[in-house]
């Protein structure tokens, strides 16, 4: 078993599926990396996903988040 060394990641958290969704689409379209993935336990978000990427992408997230109206939370964590 190979132990990864947990870095420090950018996690968006949405109010509803709908939200991660089209914000998914956007991310794509504007080739900004990362994924959806389950709502980590430190969150409480509204729906069950949230965006995972690179810490050095938060303020590109924040911008689709603002040009795609999605109100969202994006937290610093451990993954």
């Amino acid at each position: 078993l190979i132990m990864r060394k947990k870095e420090l990641k950018a996690v968006v958290a949405f109010h509803t599926t709908a939200e991660a969704i089209k914000f998914e689409k956007a991310c794509k379209r504007e080739k900004v990396k990362g994924r959806l993935i389950t709502v980590p336990r430190e969150i409480s978000a509204g729906c069950g996903f949230a965006w995972c990427s690179d810490l050095e992408l938060k303020e590109k997230l924040r911008e689709v988040c603002k040009m795609e109206n999605i109100d969202s939370e994006i937290y610093e964590i451990y993954r």
